[in-house]
C-alpha cells in the first residue's frame, strides 16, 4: 500500500469465485476463522511497528536524516558514527533482522566514544538502542510464532509450486537501486574535502555515510526477498485454501477460508501475476478493455470479487508468498501470482480502527455526495433553460494556491538558515519540483467546448475528445482527467483538502465540483456546449510562468540568507 491505505473492510456482493478442483493440491486444508485467529494473536503487542503507511516510513527517513545531521554537528561524535545511530530509526520499522546486530554495536560505539556526547545524550542513545532492539526482537519473535501457527494450520500437506522454474526476479530491482544509493553516498564522502565552507566539509560525510547506510539497507531488503523468493521454488513447500481479493490499490488481500462475506482480512500482499507476458491476448480489442477495467478499479477504489486460491509457503510478517487463484472471467485458466512485496499482517486494532473511521465518515460522505449530484445536475439541466450552452472555463483557485504556499513555506523551513550542502541540494532538488509542479498549481485551466476537453500544459495545451476520456474525478487530493488514447498523459493536480472539515461544514471542494460539472456534460451530451473554442480561449502554455519559478527560486537560493 502506497500514500494513504485504503479501508480493508469494504465487501464485494456474491459467493467467492470458485478454483478449480484440479488446481488444488492433494489433501490441502482450508484455513479456517478459528485458525486465522490463532495467527493474527502472534502478532506482538501495538506499540511494536509492523505496519506503517509510507508516509510514515518517509517521516522516519527524514528524521533520521536530521538527527543525523544533529549528531554530527553538536557533537564530537565521528560521521558515520553519527549515521549508524540514526539509522537505527530507519531499521527498527523497516528492518528488524538488522538491528539485531546493530543496536549492541551502537550501544558499544557510544561506549567507546562516550566522552565525545553529553552524559544524558549518551544515556539517550543507549536508552533508545535497547528499546529498538528489543521491540525487533519482539518482531521477530512474533514472526517464529506466526510461522509456528501457519504451519498447524496445513496439517503438514505440502505441494511443488506451480512455475517453479525460471530466473528469479523478486529483489533485483533493489539491488540495483542499493548499489547505486552505496555509490552515491561514498562519493559524498570522498568528495568532502571539495565543499566550500566548515559546514559543508562536516555535513557531507555524514550525508554520505548516511546515504550509504540507506543503500545497504536497501540491498539487504534485495537479498531477503531474493532468498526468501526463491525457497518457494524448491517444492515441496506447504500449502493452504485461503480466499484472495484484489483491494482497491491493487494488493492481494487474503482472507480465511470460511470468510466467504470477506469481514476479516489476514494480511495484504502486492502480488503480479507470473508469465503474464505471455498469456496475453493476441486481441488488442481484449487487452484494452482489460487495461481500461483495471484502470477503473484504481480510479474508483473499487475491490476485486472473492476468489478462492491456495497459498503457498506459510505467511508472516516480512513473508514472500506465491497465489493459485480463481480467475475473475469466466472460462479462464487460475491465475498464478508472485509477491513482489513482503506480507503486511493485519491486526485486529488495525481492522476496528478503519471500521470505526469508516462509521464516522459515512454520513458526512453521503452529505458530499449529494453536493456533487447537485453541482452535476445543475450543469445537466444547462441546455433545458438556455442554448446554446456556452464554451465553459474551470481555472486554478484558493484551494490551489494555497496548496503552492504551503509548499512553499515547507521548502522555506527546510532550507533557510542553512549553508553549504544542507542548503543547496535540497534546494536544487526542491527547485526542479517546483518549476514542474508550481505553474501548473498556479494557473491550471480547463476548457470544454463542443469538441471536448482543452488543458493547459507546461509545453502546450492538450486536447482531449469528449468519446476518448476515460476518467474525470477527484481523487484524494488530486483533480484527475485521462483518456483512452496512449498519446494523452494523465493529467492531476493536486490541492489542499482537509475532508474532516469539509465534511462537518458541507462544503464541496473545488474539485469536487469541478470534476462532477465535466463528468456530467462527458455523460450527458445535450449538456456539452455548442461552440468551438478558439486558441485564445483554450489557454496558453505555462512555460513562460515557469522560467519566472526558475529564476525567481534560484535568485531566493543564492541571495536570501
Amino acid at each position: 500500500m502506497g500514500g494513504e491505505e485504503k479501508s480493508p473492510m469494504s465487501t464485494a456482493s456474491g459467493e467467492p469465485l470458485p478454483l478449480p478442483v484440479s488446481a488444488i493440491p492433494d489433501g490441502c486444508l482450508p484455513w479456517s476463522s478459528e485458525q486465522a485467529r490463532r495467527w493474527t494473536q502472534a502478532l506482538p503487542a501495538r506499540w511494536v511497528p509492523v505496519r506503517l503507511r509510507t508516509s510514515a516510513l518517509v517521516t522516519v527517513l527524514l528524521l533520521a536524516a536530521g538527527g543525523a545531521g544533529l549528531l554530527a554537528g553538536y557533537t564530537a561524535l565521528p560521521a558515520w558514527v553519527a549515521a549508524l545511530c540514526a539509522l537505527q530509526l530507519v531499521w527498527g520499522a523497516a528492518r528488524p533482522e538488522a538491528v539485531r546486530v546493530s543496536a549492541p554495536v551502537v550501544i558499544a560505539l557510544v561506549l567507546v566514544y562516550g566522552g565525545a556526547l553529553p552524559w544524558a545524550g549518551a544515556l539517550g542513545l543507549v536508552l533508545a538502542s535497547a528499546l529498538l532492539w528489543v521491540t525487533a526482537e519482539l518482531r521477530l519473535a512474533a514472526r517464529k510464532r506466526q510461522r509456528e501457527a501457519a504451519r498447524a494450520a496445513t496439517g503438514g500437506v505440502t505441494a511443488g509450486p506451480p512455475n517453479a522454474r525460471g530466473p528469479v526476479p523478486r529483489g533485483k530491482l533493489l539491488g540495483v537501486v542499493g548499489c547505486g544509493l552505496v555509490v552515491a553516498g561514498v562519493v559524498l564522502v570522498a568528495t568532502a574535502g571539495l565543499w566550500d565552507g566548515e559546514e559543508g566539509r562536516w555535513s557531507a560525510p555524514v550525508i554520505g555515510w548516511y546515504v550509504v547506510g540507506l543503500g545497504v539497507t536497501v540491498a539487504l531488503s534485495s537479498a531477503l526477498a531474493h532468498r526468501r523468493a526463491a525457497a518457494l521454488r524448491r517444492a515441496p513447500v506447504p500449502v493452504l485454501r485461503v480466499l484472495v481479493r484484489e483491494n482497491s490499490d491493487v494488493d492481494a488481500e487474503v482472507y480465511a477460508a470460511d470468510d466467504t462475506a470477506g469481514l476479516r482480512p489476514l494480511f495484504t500482499v502486492a502480488t503480479a501475476e507470473v508469465d503474464e507476458d505471455s498469456d496475453q491476448s493476441d486481441d488488442p480489442e481484449a487487452d484494452e478493455k482489460e487495461l481500461a477495467e483495471f484502470l477503473d478499479r484504481l480510479d474508483d477504489d473499487t475491490p476485486g470479487p472473492l476468489r478462492e486460491a491456495v497459498l503457498y509457503g506459510l505467511p508472516y510478517d516480512g513473508a514472500e508468498v506465491l497465489l493459485v487463484g480463481a480467475a475473475e472471467e469466466p472460462d479462464e485458466p487460475p491465475v498464478v501470482e508472485r509477491s513482489t512485496g513482503p506480507v503486511r499482517p493485519l491486526s485486529d486494532g488495525f481492522v476496528r480502527q478503519w471500521t470505526a473511521r469508516e462509521k464516522q465518515t459515512a454520513v458526512g460522505e453521503a452529505r458530499q455526495e449529494e453536493l456533487r449530484l447537485a453541482a452535476a445536475a445543475a450543469v445537466a439541466a444547462v441546455p433545458r433553460d438556455a442554448r446554446p450552452v456556452p464554451v465553459r472555463h474551470w481555472r486554478a483557485g484558493w484551494a490551489d494556491r494555497l496548496f503552492a504556499a504551503l509548499a512553499l513555506l515547507w521548502c522555506a523551513v527546510l532550507v533557510g538558515g542553512e549553508t553549504g550542502l544542507w542548503r543547496y541540494v535540497p534546494g536544487v532538488v526542491g527547485g526542479v519540483i517546483a518549476v514542474f509542479m508550481l505553474p501548473n498549481l498556479l494557473a491550471w485551466r480547463v476548457t470544454a467546448d463542443s469538441t471536448g476537453l482543452w488543458i493547459s500544459g507546461l509545453r502546450r495545451t492538450r486536447h482531449v475528445a469528449w468519446d476518448h476520456i476515460r476518467v474525470v474525478l477527484a481523487k484524494g487530493s488530486s483533480l484527475k482527467i485521462d483518456s483512452h488514447r496512449a498519446s494523452f498523459d494523465e493529467w492531476t493536480v493536486p490541492s489542499a483538502r482537509w475532508r474532516w472539515l469539509e465534511r462537518r461544514a458541507g462544503l464541496l471542494h473545488p474539485h469536487e465540483r469541478t470534476a462532477a460539472e465535466i463528468a456530467a456534460m462527458w455523460h450527458e451530451p445535450s449538456a456539452r456546449p455548442a461552440d468551438e473554442s478558439d486558441e485564445r480561449r483554450r489557454g496558453r502554455a505555462l512555460w513562460p510562468l515557469a522560467v519566472v519559478v526558475a529564476v525567481a527560486w534560484a535568485a531566493a537560493l543564492v541571495l536570501l540568507p
